[in-house]
């Protein structure tokens, strides 16, 4: 990257926006990355890197981020260990604290499946055997455990035994009332590593011993008595042994380090690459971003898009289009209307996606990967360099002009200012030209009217402005395409006081020409205005015809149902009346025939009946048919079969108009007069995805649940179905939330993880965790 690249970035604030990243990482080495990271003029990488950083959002709002610890760098201590050199305690520790976090990042990642941060994941080598090794051998950099070795203990045992025995003898010394006179005090203390009882110089000869020290007075001697000399002998020579054993471990714990030292290595690399890269999720979760779509044509469509430095609860979004139709872009309007953050925002954003963070914009946004962004922006004049306003531009222009080319973005604020309007405005679209010329693409904000000209009627260049409210004197921070702005110089000077005689006078000392063309820009901008109040309008029209039309369907419905419930019960009644009638006339015509009467004719006639009765039902049905079915039915529709009352889907309608039915595991055909169509019903496919969709969103678990104001039984229940779901979602540890109060729900809550099969463990709080109101769960 060159110097001009560097520069031109600083001037964006990417630096400040990757300090912002780095705030969200765990390690110090993954900070370090974070602030190095720049743009990559590969569009297959971009595309790979913004993948990853949507993959990690994904995985954390599912699983919640995992945990990177602050690890320190073990790269020196194991190429070391490497070359047969032995660590220290306090270089095992750090690659204890390595060994851990990479088996806890491994198993966050397990069953991640095919997306792109699984080889990353995988490329983790934990190792159990040699993290517990370390772990059990040693306790802290000054203390190596008992059981770092059998013969490491059974050295410690006889020191503490030849401790105890040294104690001993010495005690009835000072216990003895015969020597009571020559003891300065009571008690038994160490110089040099052996034990002594502190004696009156004017009776050093009462005690027989070796002098180890004196006191500062001169009045105390720290004496060895001869009888425990042996003694304390034995114990020199067991704390040796200590040592020598002490370095035989940390020699082998070394040796076990080097054969996996190039594992340790890969896999400490690997975690500050997956911290990177939790990091840009962290951000992107926090700052509402999205994937940008990568353009290889170059072209940019913001939507929405915020500046990410800004706070994104106040920032006014804007959209941004450049590369398609123009590769130009004029940004004009008043000073602090927002021009200068407007193509800053551009740059900016353009860079964060060559770096694969997300951009804060709304879906569907588009950006290419530019090979080099260029910039100049604000202002640079050096007294000590003897640059002024002017100078300080142009010498970066020059820069610029001289690295620019295609594929290349270049961003320059307040263009041709400084000097003389007419030979400022004239350079200013000699450069763009040259620019365009060689391929770039670029935004550039001005108050030169010359420059609104060029952009009216250059093909490729267009005009956009940052909208002002002169009423207010306040800008909207609006970005408008396609209209040039205003400087609004008159109406403000008039807003803040400024007397209307100089006013008047400095409007007819403007050049005719220049007084019609924004008299043109007012005009434009306050139709443009007229025509975003009447689409604001239209709208709402449009909101309100769709409620109503939602209404009127609604309605169409209910009557349908209630006309089909009328139908169903009057043909039911129909065939009991019916049935009822042929029992009777059966009966009646049994007597006529024992007295000789022909019943064939009754018979006929009930028949031809009964035919009439149905014949009418279903001409009422066909009739009701054809007003249900108010559309052709398509594939997909999901309608009621009249005659068995069953629901079906469209599969398909054949060149006859026949349906082709799907009713449970039956394929049906039937007539359009035979279904009803059911608007609003559901098939059986768009249930099931509901169904899975909602199986899915019992995965968004969070790790904690608050119990509080629950009675035992309430909690317990809410507490096993809150398991279930942290198990489901793979969470290592979750926060159960009781309160203290009276420790009863506490203790109904642990009884039951106790009893829980899917808890491994389960502790109180610690202080800032919640203390005793909180239980914490290892699964």
């Amino acid at each position: 990257m060159t110097t001009l690249q560097e520069k031109s970035l600083r001037t964006l604030e990417l630096p400040a926006l990757l300090e912002l990243l780095a705030m969200r990482a765990g390690s110090d080495s993954a900070k370090s990355r974070i602030r190095a990271l720049h743009p990559t003029p590969d569009i297959a990488e971009a595309r790979y890197l913004l993948q990853q950083t949507t993959d990690a959002v994904a995985m954390t709002e599912i699983r919640q981020r995992p945990g990177f610890a602050n690890l320190s760098d073990v790269s020196n201590a194991l190429n070391r260990v490497k070359l047969g050199g032995v660590l220290n305690p306090r270089e095992l520790l750090n690659i204890l604290s390595v060994l851990r976090e990479t088996r806890q990042i491994a198993a966050y990642g397990s069953g991640v499946g095919n997306n792109s941060l699984a080889p990353l994941f995988h490329a983790l080598s934990p190792n159990k055997f040699l993290e517990e090794r370390i772990d059990r051998a040693i306790v802290s950099e000054d203390e190596i455990a008992d059981a770092a070795s059998p013969e490491l203990a059974a050295i410690r045992r006889h020191i503490r035994a030849a401790n105890t025995k040294v104690r001993e003898l010495l005690q009835k010394i000072v216990s003895s009332p015969t020597h009571q006179k020559a003891l300065q005090e009571t008690l038994i203390t160490q110089r040099g590593g052996r034990f002594v009882v502190p004696v009156r110089a004017e009776h050093k000869g009462s005690i027989p011993g070796i002098v180890h020290d004196t006191s500062s007075s001169g009045a105390t001697l720290f004496i060895e008595p001869m009888s425990v000399v042996n003694a304390n002998n034995e114990i020199r020579e067991l704390e040796g042994k200590e040592s020598r054993e002490i370095d035989r471990i940390l020699a082998e714990l070394s040796a076990e380090t080097a054969n996996f030292a190039d594992d340790i290595l890969a896999s400490r690399d690997m975690l500050d690459t997956l911290d990177v890269i939790f990091a840009k999720a962290a951000l992107s979760y926090e700052l509402r971003c999205a994937e940008p779509i990568l353009s290889e044509r170059g072209e940019i469509t913001l939507i929405r898009a915020r500046h990410p430095l800004l706070n994104k609860d106040l920032a006014v979004p804007i959209d941004v289009a450049l590369g398609s139709a123009w590769d130009t872009l004029v940004v004009t309007g008043p000073n602090t209307g927002g021009k200068t953050v407007s193509i800053k925002t551009l740059g900016l954003l353009c860079a964060m996606a060559a770096c694969g963070l997300h951009i804060p914009v709304s879906d569907g946004s588009v950006v290419p990967i530019f090979r080099q962004i260029l910039a100049d922006i604000g202002d640079e004049q050096s007294i000590e360099q003897s640059l002024s306003t002017f100078s300080s531009h142009m010498t970066n222009i020059v820069q610029i002009l001289h690295d620019v080319g295609e594929n290349s973005l270049v961003l320059l604020d307040e263009l041709g200012a400084g000097t003389d309007p007419a030979e400022g405005a004239a350079l200013a679209v000699a450069i763009i030209e040259f620019a365009r010329k060689r391929g770039a693409k670029l935004a550039v904000t001005t108050h030169y009217a010359e420059l609104k000209l060029f952009a009216l009627q250059t093909p490729g260049v267009e005009n956009a402005s940052c909208e002002f409210d002169v009423e207010t004197l306040k800008p909207t921070y609006r970005l408008i395409t396609g209209i040039p702005g205003k400087s609004n110089a008159f109406a403000i000077s008039e807003r803040l006081g400024l007397s209307q005689a100089v006013i008047d006078d400095a409007k007819q000392r403007v050049d005719s020409g220049n007084a019609e063309f924004e008299a043109v820009v007012a005009n434009l901008q306050s139709k443009r205005q007229e025509m975003e109040r009447l689409n604001l309008e239209l709208r709402v029209k449009n909101d309100e015809i769709a409620a109503e039309r939602l209404a009127a369907v609604n309605l169409r419905k209910r009557l349908e149902d209630e006309r089909v419930k009328a139908t169903r019960q009057a043909r039911s009644e129909a065939e009991r009346i019916i049935i009822e009638a042929r029992e009777q006339i059966k009966a009646a015509l049994e007597i006529a025939a024992s007295s000789g009467a022909n019943p064939a004719d009754a018979f006929r006639t009930l028949n031809e009946a009964e035919r009439q009765i149905y014949a009418h039902a279903q001409e009422e049905q066909q009739d009701s048919t054809a007003e249900w079915n108010y559309r052709e039915l398509k594939p997909g529709d999901v309608v009621e079969l009249l005659k068995f009352g069953t629901r079906a889907d469209v599969i398909a309608v054949e060149p006859d108009g026949t349906l082709e039915l799907k009713a449970g595991i039956l394929t049906v055909h039937a007539a359009v007069n035979e279904v009803r169509l059911l608007e609003d019903a559901q098939s059986e496919s768009q249930k099931y995805l509901q169904r899975s969709a909602a199986a899915l969103s019992t995965l968004e678990v969070k790790s904690e649940v608050d119990l509080r104001g629950m009675d035992s039984l309430e909690a317990i229940s809410v507490l096993e179905r809150y398991l279930e779901s942290a198990v489901r979602a793979n969470l290592l540890s979750v926060r159960i939330i009781h309160g203290k109060g009276t420790g009863k729900l506490r203790q109904s809550v642990q009884t039951a993880l106790k009893r829980h099969k899917s808890v491994k463990t389960f502790r109180n709080g610690t202080y800032g965790e919640g203390d005793f109101g909180v239980t914490v769960a290892e699964l």
